[in-house]
């Protein structure tokens, strides 16, 4: 697995695991005594609707150990001129007579429907480490790949990112 993650990141992981073990974990036990408490277990939709609610929470905490465990710890800073991690980046593509502003992050927040572009991906690994004015170029597949013109990078920290937690 070995995602690259951010110190943020596994703290962010680490809230998450502890509200699901004491909040999640306790309500989700909970619904399971009062939907069994209802009687014939065979024909009860509230009693596997529970069961079911329990067992995802329980496989959403081993899954977020289990990133932890494997987890490369990456750095969030960069040179103030190049893009980094973190970073607001306005790129013009001349293909396409196009700007587009996308913001850098691990590949965990990776969201390309709200401008998140992951590391990992094609256009995150074209732009990190390039300064304002560098075309880079943004190698999609072995047949396909575009040019971009880098015309912005923002480093300030506004508009951070959503919790991680999916409920």
């Amino acid at each position: 697995m070995y995602d690259k993650l951010t110190q943020k990141d596994i703290d962010r992981m680490k809230e998450e695991i502890e509200y699901r073990k004491l909040v999640v974990r306790k309500e989700a036990l909970e619904a399971v005594k009062e939907a069994r408490a209802q009687g014939d277990l065979s024909e009860n939709f509230e009693y596997k609707a529970a069961k079911q609610d329990k067992n995802r929470n329980e496989s959403r905490i081993r899954y977020l150990e289990r990133m932890i465990k494997t987890a490369k710890i990456i750095s969030d800073r960069s040179a103030s001129d190049e893009v980094g991690l973190n970073d607001r980046v306005e790129i013009y593509i001349p293909d396409d007579d196009e700007t587009e502003t996308y913001k850098i992050v691990t590949t965990v927040r990776g969201n390309s429907l709200k401008g998140l572009i992951s590391i990992d991906s094609p256009l995150g690994k074209a732009l990190m480490g390039h300064k304002v004015g560098d075309t880079v170029y943004v190698k999609v597949d072995d047949r396909f790949g575009y040019e971009a013109v880098i015309r912005a990078i923002d480093s300030s920290s506004e508009g951070e990112e959503e919790d991680l937690r999916k409920y």
